[in-house]
């Protein structure tokens, strides 16, 4: 008796009999949604970098990205990733969540966390 494999699940897509007016609407929400904003970190074999932005998954892409295409704006960064970029973690180290108050200044609230992990990392003695 062999056992094969279990099928692979179907991927999440939107049925075709959704209607144009539904896609419409999955798509407004999408657009609408709070982004993920907050604090991200790089950790190497030698340092911690911290950073914040206010769309977190996005700036870890691009940071990413730059580094497999050799064209990251920190050179020793860029070097270090030549060496042993295997290495290296990527990290979401807090999320801000979305405020009632219209007139909430998000950019203040990321600047606050940023300097809090900061420091935190360098009382720990991680080299930010």
């Amino acid at each position: 008796m062999s056992l094969a494999p279990a099928p692979a699940p179907a991927p999440a897509t939107v049925p075709d009999s959704t209607s144009a007016a539904a896609r419409r609407a999955i798509s407004r929400q999408a657009r609408d949604a709070f982004p993920p904003m907050g604090i991200w970190a790089i950790r190497t074999g030698e340092r911690v970098l911290v950073s914040s932005s206010r769309n977190v998954v996005g700036a870890i892409n691009r940071a990413r990205f730059e580094l497999r295409l050799g064209s990251h704006t920190d050179r020793a960064l860029q070097a270090e990733w030549r060496r042993r970029g295997d290495s290296f973690v990527f990290e979401v180290l807090a999320l801000v969540k979305q405020r009632e108050d219209p007139a909430f200044d998000y950019a203040s609230e990321l600047r606050e966390l940023e300097q809090l992990y900061r420091d935190e990392l360098a009382a720990t003695g991680a080299a930010p």
